[in-house]
């Protein structure tokens, strides 16, 4: 596996609404550069630095998806569970659509 690849991917929405999955830190490192300038703020700026360094191997790939999947869920960009693959659900507490 690679440095940059997430052990379970983020599922967010895109678009229209549609979901794609987040496997890496270059793919969330793309989503939040392409984040709109106005709505960008604290989160953002976190998990923007976080995947930068995850980039640089400064810090591990999964600490840059814990807080990439923060920023997600704070923009309520985060898949419901119906468009989630069974594998990725399994991992997700029972009850919560968060992400672990």
């Amino acid at each position: 596996m690679k440095p940059d690849m997430f052990k379970t991917p983020v599922t967010i929405l895109v678009g229209l609404g549609f979901p794609t999955n987040v496997c890496s830190v270059m793919e969330a490192y793309r989503h939040l550069v392409e984040w709109p300038a106005s709505n960008r703020d604290a989160a953002h700026r976190a998990a923007l630095n976080a995947c930068s360094a995850a980039l640089r191997s400064e810090i591990e790939a999964e600490t840059a998806r814990g807080l990439f999947a923060a920023f997600a869920e704070k923009h309520d960009l985060l898949a419901p569970d119906a468009f989630v693959p069974e594998a990725i659900r399994s991992r997700r507490r029972p009850g919560s659509s968060k992400v672990r």
